[in-house]
């Protein structure tokens, strides 16, 4: 990153070259699911089913943990952006004390999911084949979780491509192993669902242990003296953590949950309801990581210039970043509702299941929509340090008229509309509930880049 006054021109290449390089690790590793998913589905209905209910229980542990230390990035980024990469360094040793809390938290819910399963009522011949799975990813979460603190440091550094090398590097492991431990051969017995699990596993130590050499040896971070002996804990500055990353992972446990706890309400609806909505929920899932990536870039190039103490640029970073997100999403949106069976037809030969996802994905275009503009702008506010507003329309939105208006709508009828029996409702409200979220959160950002005074 350079200082100085950039343009608008300079700031859209900033962005995009930076938006497009995670992008590309993004994808490699949402192909990590897609390939399960096409593996699974390809194995037998019942283990995309169960599929389906398992990862939407690890999605929900792992995306929320994550989100905790993800947050940290603006801290890293403002400190590179005034110049004190020496700073860096013990800032990230600190964060391993947060990051160890994060391991044992998921590990513990990982192993012993079966409060969850019953509280939701999963059928119980998916319950043996889902705890299986969770089992073997419970040993994968805390290389997981140290990845993305590598990952979101790489991030504030500007060295995106670090990252996105690795993980393009980890598919073309993943997709062979995946297919492999799934159906067996070559002397390893074929172990179905549980296969993808063992897969990611390998996958996700290999990542970490690349990381860790990468610290230790690359010139690129050698000016955050990282490897250096780690200190006792320092309460205050992990507080700081805390009070910026608890939020923000409560906040995105609420956005995810709001979204993986549909597939655990729509399993009692069968094995086609729960496959087609684990296509639909892959898809959107899918092209999410473009919000994604661009709410990465855009907070990083937005943290840098307020660290730099110039909040004006910073704004037109934001700007820059929303419209760049609005953009890419409206193409996407119509590429799902035109393209809604074939994309289908991918995942399964069943026509029932082609059917019903096919009629998911009509919903899913406006889902996405609303999806990339509350991302940015939740992204962005998290670098002026706005993360309890968020949270409280989280929580209200998604979980009581997303989540809760789409159980109701399915399964006891809303208003005048009698109960559908059927996954579009969870769909049909929980766009709703994103596109109000939307709206809240662009107010929000807007009222906070107005009203910033820069420290001092």
């Amino acid at each position: 990153m350079t200082g100085g006054r950039a343009d608008s021109r300079s700031e859209v290449r900033f962005i995009t070259r930076h938006a497009g390089t995670v992008l590309v690790g993004q994808l490699a590793v949402m192909a990590f699911s897609v390939t399960d998913t096409i593996v699974a589905g390809r194995y037998a209905e019942g283990a995309l089913a169960a599929l389906s209910v398992a990862a939407a229980i690890f999605i929900s542990v792992f995306v929320s943990l994550m989100g905790v230390l993800q947050a940290l990035l603006p801290v890293w980024a403002e400190l590179h952006g005034a110049r004190r990469e020496n700073e860096v360094g013990r800032s990230v040793r600190q964060s391993l004390y947060l990051c160890a809390a994060t391991i044992v938290i998921g590990m513990a819910i990982l192993l012993y999911p079966g409060p969850l399963l019953r509280w939701t009522e999963v059928p119980d011949s998916m319950r043996v084949e889902v705890e299986r799975y969770l089992g073997v990813l419970a040993f994968a979460l805390a290389p997981a979780l140290l990845f993305r603190l590598f990952s979101t440091l790489s991030q504030s550094l500007g060295l995106p491509k670090v990252v996105t090398m690795l993980q393009i590097v980890a598919l073309f492991i993943k997709l062979p192993l995946s297919i492999w431990f799934t159906f067996g051969g070559a002397g390893v017995p074929a172990m179905g669902l549980v296969g993808c699990g063992w897969a990611t596993l390998v996958v996700n130590w290999l990542l970490l242990g690349s990381a860790v050499w990468l610290l230790r040896h690359d010139q690129a971070y050698r000016a955050c003296r990282i490897w250096q002996r780690l200190e006792a804990p320092d309460w205050r500055q992990i507080g700081q953590f805390a009070r910026l990353g608890i939020p923000a992972g409560m906040a995105v446990l609420v956005e995810v949950t709001s979204f993986t706890l549909m597939a655990l309400f729509i399993a009692r609806l069968g094995t086609a309801a729960s496959a087609a909505h684990q296509i639909a929920s892959n898809l959107t899932a899918l092209a999410y990581m473009v919000p994604l990536s661009l709410a990465i870039a855009t907070s990083a190039r937005v943290s840098w210039w307020l660290g730099a103490s110039n909040p004006a640029q910073a704004r037109r970073a934001c700007a820059t970043g929303l419209v760049i997100a609005l953009g890419c999403a409206l193409l996407l949106a119509a590429v799902m509702l035109l393209g809604r069976r074939q994309l289908a037809n991918i995942y399964s030969d069943n026509p029932q299941v082609i059917q019903v996802a096919s009629l998911l994905l009509l919903a899913t275009a406006l889902y996405h929509l609303a999806d990339a503009i509350q991302t940015l702008c939740v992204f962005v506010l998290r670098c002026y340090r706005v993360t309890v507003g968020p949270l409280l329309i989280y929580c209200t939105l998604l979980w009581g008229v997303g989540l809760g208006g789409s159980y109701a709508l399915a399964y006891r009828g809303l208003g005048p509309w009698p109960a559908m029996q059927s996954p579009l409702a969870f769909w049909l409200m929980s766009a709703l509930a994103l596109l109000l979220t939307a709206v809240l959160f662009a107010a929000l950002l807007w009222r906070t880049v107005k009203r910033f005074r820069p420290a001092g």
